[in-house]
């Protein structure tokens, strides 16, 4: 399953009150407090830090604040973003599929990618979570066909 098409799928099993494909990104001024706000309210895993909502500058995930209060103390929660989000951003593309994305984030030891057009903006966010089910849905498919083709079907 192609990145576009996890997407969409994300999109589309979105419920009231459930997240979606939407972007939360916040602007690297903000506090740390407020990102996590915002990864407790949207019940989500990683904010994407960006002056316009379009343009990555940087992402912060939960474990990142958890290991800064580890090692600094509750002080860190009115540190502006910037001086806490990684900023060397890894991204993938809408033609990447299941499998290279859980490549990317195995090798990376990070569970969030975000997904850049061609132009350099972003169009989405994939969870390590939605590219295990890209590829359990590939794997489904490719047992079908095979037991199809066995079953002379």
């Amino acid at each position: 399953m192609l990145v576009n098409q996890m997407l969409v799928a994300k999109a589309e099993e979105a419920l009231p009150g459930k997240p979606g494909s939407g972007i939360i990104t916040v602007t690297p001024d903000q506090t740390v407090a407020d990102a996590a706000k915002l990864l407790s309210e949207h019940r989500i895993g990683a904010v994407v830090v960006s002056e316009d909502g379009r343009t990555p500058l940087g992402i912060l995930s939960e474990r990142d604040i958890v290991r800064e209060l580890g090692k600094r103390g509750s002080d860190i929660l009115s540190q502006p973003l910037a001086d806490l989000m990684t900023r060397k951003l890894v991204t993938c593309a809408p033609g990447d599929d299941a499998l290279e994305v859980l490549e990317i984030m195995t090798r990376g030891r990070f569970r969030h990618l975000p997904v850049i057009d061609p132009d350099g903006h972003m169009i989405g966010l994939i969870s390590i979570g939605d590219a295990v089910s890209g590829r359990l849905k590939e794997l489904a498919a490719e047992k079908e066909a095979l037991t199809g083709m066995i079953m002379g079907n």
